[in-house]
């Protein structure tokens, strides 16, 4: 039976794959060919070229942004095969997708997972065709690896919420449209005392003011809340529920930003190539420097058995449901790994690796001096590495504390 269904699923797919061709063709803007979703970032800009908008809207129009999403509610709806032959063909013509952002990496899984059938009618559509922008209410001034000591407040008053208190490292806060957060609604109870709940970044009484990095750019952000009225319906879940929702959404945050998403994007050209523009190379075109050599190889066997590793546990873990605290794994490695490549970058390019500023050094250039200072911020942000590490222990390794 299965070598008679064979011939008809590889004629399914093919199908599949000429449609998305045909799309490509008929939508793509040559002139975004090889570039990058700048507005899915956390550091702007904000604004779009005509270009970048007719992309968006035909991609969310066909839900293909957000491939395997339900169709219902704006997604792609496809299967895992068919996402894959998106993302080959995208990338054969040089296509970024341009639906992203924390809607889709983080809120939109978990709200798919908690949120209300209103909710998921109202917020989900606008993620899919990349129309909103969402952003992070986790971290506060007292409660970063202990988050749960969060103190931002949400006063019951009957048909809304009235919220006090502040957030920070709240990426992308000054460009987003909505937050989603986590606040207390009982101080009784340290972690049954979290509700997690959407806030309007336009409402009266909230105020953003960006954080300068080391690098040079505000991608994060101070977030106060003074007396911001909530509509119960921004409530997702339960009261109480807020810390199992969060904790749920971080695992995906994890994932993106380990191999398992985001960094996998962000390494660009291999360190081979970069090191033959910088240094030495014999009649054949390699490097002269036989230990540099041995370096970039190790490092990139490392980096792509990560990568496969990192694939198959995310496949893994949404055969069985969803993330899990694999990703806390993933979150370890991953960030570690790219921090080794940034410093191995700057060593390649020698005094052109430590330009700040200035006509003798290239874009190019800059931008992996400020990518390898902000870079020291992933083993932080996202849950640090030493919290990863007690939650492999604990829920991977199945090791309890004894006291």
């Amino acid at each position: 039976m299965a070598t008679q269904l064979e011939p008809h699923l590889h004629a399914d797919e093919d199908a599949f794959r000429s449609e998305v061709q045909q799309f490509l063709a008929a939508h793509f803007p040559a002139e975004l060919k090889g570039k990058a979703n700048a507005l899915a970032g956390v550091d702007g800009p904000t604004n779009e070229t005509p270009a970048q908008t007719r992309w968006r809207e035909a991609v969310g129009e066909r839900g293909w942004g957000t491939p395997t999403w339900p169709k219902e509610y704006g997604g792609g709806g496809l299967t895992k095969a068919q996402a894959k032959i998106v993302e080959q063909e995208f990338a054969k013509v040089g296509a970024y997708n341009p639906i992203g952002g924390m809607g889709v990496m983080m809120f939109g899984p978990t709200l798919l997972e908690y949120g209300s059938e209103e909710q998921k009618r109202q917020h989900i559509p606008p993620i899919c065709r990349g129309e909103i922008r969402w952003c992070q209410g986790y971290s506060e001034p007292n409660a970063g690896s202990d988050l749960a000591n969060l103190q931002t407040f949400a006063e019951d008053k009957g048909d809304h919420y009235i919220v006090n208190g502040q957030k920070t490292w709240t990426s992308g806060g000054q460009w987003a449209d909505k937050c989603f957060a986590i606040v207390r609604t009982d101080k009784s109870d340290k972690h049954r005392g979290i509700s997690f709940m959407l806030i309007d970044m336009d409402a009266p009484g909230v105020e953003v003011r960006p954080i300068t990095m080391i690098s040079g750019t505000s991608p994060f952000c101070e977030t106060f809340f003074d007396n911001v009225k909530v509509p119960k319906a921004n409530l997702v879940g339960e009261e109480g529920q807020g810390w199992t929702i969060g904790k749920r959404l971080l695992q995906h945050e994890r994932t993106n930003i380990s191999g398992g998403g985001r960094l996998a994007s962000m390494m660009g050209r291999s360190l081979g190539d970069i090191a033959k523009k910088y240094g030495e190379t014999d009649a054949a075109g390699e490097l002269t420097d036989k230990v540099l050599r041995d370096r970039i190889a190790d490092f990139e066997i490392r980096w792509n058995s990560f990568l496969l590793t990192a694939r198959r546990a995310v496949e893994e873990s949404k055969a069985q449901g969803g993330v899990s605290e694999i990703s806390s794994v993933l979150k370890k490695l991953g960030t570690k790994l790219s921090q080794e490549r940034s410093e191995l970058m700057i060593e390649i390019r020698g005094l052109q690796g430590l330009g700040w500023e200035g006509e003798e050094f290239t874009d190019g250039e800059l931008e992996a001096v400020r990518g390898w200072l902000f870079g020291k911020a992933t083993t932080i942000y996202g849950g640090s590495t030493e919290i990863q590490n007690n939650i492999i222990a604990k829920r991977v390794l199945g090791m309890l504390d004894h006291q």
